[in-house]
């Protein structure tokens, strides 16, 4: 047999070894959150740490959605994220007592005014574009904080809480039954994820890839790249918003400390932990982030210094995040 006829067959083979070694990959994952409510108690978790890693591992791989498969940094995206969970408290406060009508305006409010502002920054890059992110995050945040009449102020909007999900037929009762609610969210999860992955494998994320990788290239190539990455920042902020409004869900609460750029440097701490440029990556960065505050919060106040020194570790020796490390090893 003939050296390239060789070549070609082992690429092959090393082809459909990766595609079996993700699908196991992919079942494994989808197992490990389906029966998250049975394995957590015994390892002294609960079923609530369990929603709130979904609910910012989402927020997390929205980030990267933008940061790993685009190449632009955000340090504005709490911004959406917080008016997400501002705009579902509202809805439920002030429209109707729907959860699904309540999401649907978080995800809104986060996702047009991500659209109108990013037609004004689309053009800027690197340091530049984060910082106006921060400015605009920031308008947002101290609106929040002074509007008291409106958001509650510093005290947060409170006064309303999820709803039980009504089928006529049946209803579902999320609001006391922990494990409900975190089905309902895993649910939700799974919808975006699952937009989201078929938007990475369209054309769309390709041209999206070939502007990280190359973004002069690409404008050779005659791809409109400011129309690409407005799209992108569009899609993120959608995905944020959607939740974020999971997230005034679970606390039935929202408060200006969501829109806050410190909230955006935790979601691209746990995007960079995991592995910013995979796709589960970031909700792994979210798991360790979580469980270690969690933990450490009822230990000491200064936790954030050992979780800062985790991300300077895996930063120094793992540069491609605990996923790609992974990944890494298991080609090996």
């Amino acid at each position: 047999m003939s050296e390239p006829v060789k070549t070609s067959l082992s690429l092959k083979h090393l082809r459909a070894l990766g595609s079996q070694y993700r699908g196991i990959a992919l079942v494994a994952i989808w197992a490990v959150l389906l029966l998250a409510p049975y394995w957590m108690p015994p390892l002294g978790g609960y079923t609530a740490l369990g929603t709130r890693v979904l609910v910012l591992g989402l927020a997390a791989m929205s980030v990267n959605f933008l940061l790993g498969f685009t190449g632009v940094l955000s340090f504005g995206h709490a911004a959406y994220f917080g008016l997400g969970a501002y705009g579902a408290g509202f809805a439920l406060k002030f429209l109707a007592p729907s959860t699904p009508l309540s999401i649907l305006c978080g995800m809104l409010l986060g996702g047009v005014i991500g659209a109108v502002l990013g037609a004004l920054i689309v053009r800027r890059r690197g340091v530049y574009f984060a910082m106006v992110t921060i400015a605009f995050g920031q308008v947002f945040y101290y609106i929040a904080f002074q509007w008291s009449s409106v958001t509650g102020g510093d005290d947060g909007l409170r006064g309303f809480s999820r709803q039980p999900l009504d089928f006529g037929l049946f209803t579902i009762d999320i609001l006391s039954n922990s494990n409900a609610f975190y089905y309902f969210v895993l649910f939700c999860f799974a919808i975006a994820v699952g937009v989201m992955g078929f938007i990475l494998r369209s054309p769309l994320g390709r041209t999206m890839i070939a502007i990280r990788e190359n973004e002069r290239r690409a404008r050779f190539l005659g791809i409109p790249v400011e129309r690409h990455i407005w799209i992108a920042f569009t899609l993120s902020c959608f995905f944020i918003g959607f939740a974020g409004a999971l997230y005034a869900l679970v606390n039935n609460f929202a408060d200006p400390r969501g829109l806050h750029y410190s909230q955006s440097g935790d979601f691209v701490m746990m995007a960079v932990m995991g592995g910013m440029r995979t796709f589960w990556g970031p909700l792994l960065g979210a798991a360790v982030f979580v469980v270690l505050q969690d933990y450490l919060s009822s230990v000491t106040i200064n936790w954030m210094s050992f979780v800062g020194l985790l991300f300077v570790l895996v930063v120094l020796f793992f540069p491609r995040g605990l996923l790609g490390f992974i990944g890494t090893k298991r080609e090996q």
